[in-house]
């Protein structure tokens, strides 16, 4: 099985992928969050700072362009390309209203002419480059993926990762399971599947149903248990004494390049509200994370929480939690 992870916008940058890689060596690919395609051919300093291989050295990356603009698409890639990139990943599959309202991410799926010309275009002019999707199965119904899986075997996909939800269910309710199937049976390409695997059991069902599944994509669950795909192979789980090095570390690396503890502070605080389903917490101690002004004030309220806390190993209390 590959592993790939999740882009997760404003947590899994450079920052937090080379800290996690190097206590885990699974994951295939680290796709990250998306870069706003730009007709310019430039890219904001914060995205490029991502994406320059001095900062994923031994990291293996797949950049991910958002945008539903053709030029802007290409000019991006080719810029990515000049890095020494090889795989671009278009990003169809976020759901925030923000983008959406832009007919970007998961909101350009409810523009399937649109979508097929723009395809048309830059696989057209990129025939130098891998190219990937990342794809809700629609924004407003189910019934609109039988189309889209029509336009995408039109073209030579790198893959196609599938996250079987549409664009207005964002995170709630089950996954489509069954409109992931049709993907998986009729797509001439390797088709990945992303979407609510947050323990073993929940991987387990997944790969029993889907039979020679090869890759899946994970998100929301190893942020919440960075021991996931280790619990998955049968090896060792969550312990407190990697959790405290692993946070007192992350915030010595955003330390690093960020100006002043407040914004350190904001990053550590934003991946405690998932790393906080590894523990029994009823809301106590990951309030006294989020009040900390400083890092002394952070560190105490970690430490508090990893003494106090029972761990939630192999619980499934993060399906329940998270859905």
């Amino acid at each position: 099985m590959k592993y790939y992870f999740a882009p997760m916008e404003g947590i899994t940058g450079y920052v937090y992928r080379n800290l996690y890689h190097s206590y885990f060596h699974e994951i295939d690919k680290y796709f990250t969050p998306f870069i706003v395609g730009n007709k310019k051919a430039g890219m904001k300093a914060r995205e490029l700072k991502d994406v320059l291989p001095e900062n994923n050295a031994g990291v293996p990356i797949v950049p991910q362009i958002l945008t539903n603009n053709a030029e802007e698409f290409i000019n991006t890639a080719r810029r990515i390309r000049q890095l020494g990139y090889t795989e671009i990943n278009l990003n169809l599959g976020c759901p925030s209203g923000t983008v959406v309202s832009k007919g970007r991410g998961a909101g350009f799926l409810a523009d399937p002419k649109g979508l097929d010309a723009f395809l048309d275009e830059i696989f057209n002019a990129l025939f130098d480059l891998k190219i990937s999707i990342k794809t809700r199965i629609g924004k407003e119904s189910v019934s609109e993926f039988d189309e889209l899986l029509k336009i995408y075997s039109a073209y030579p996909l790198q893959e196609l990762i599938v996250h079987p939800r549409i664009q207005k269910e964002l995170y709630s309710g089950k996954p489509h399971l069954e409109e992931f199937e049709k993907a998986w049976k009729q797509c001439p390409y390797p088709v990945c599947y992303n979407g609510d695997i947050f323990t073993k059991n929940d991987y387990e069902m997944i790969t029993e149903r889907f039979v020679g599944l090869k890759t899946v994509m994970l998100g929301r669950g190893l942020l919440a248990n960075p021991f996931l795909i280790q619990q998955i192979q049968g090896k060792d789980g969550i312990t407190r004494d990697f959790v405290e090095e692993f946070s007192e570390r992350l915030f010595e690396e955003y330390r690093k390049v960020l100006s002043g503890d407040k914004d350190v502070l904001f990053k550590c605080k934003e991946l405690w509200s998932y790393q906080i389903w590894m523990f029994d917490d009823d809301g106590r101690y990951l309030k006294a994370i989020r009040k900390a002004q400083n890092r002394s004030e952070y560190k105490c309220a970690v430490t508090n929480l990893l003494r106090n806390c029972p761990v939630l190993e192999n619980s499934g209390l993060f399906s329940r939690k998270m859905s």
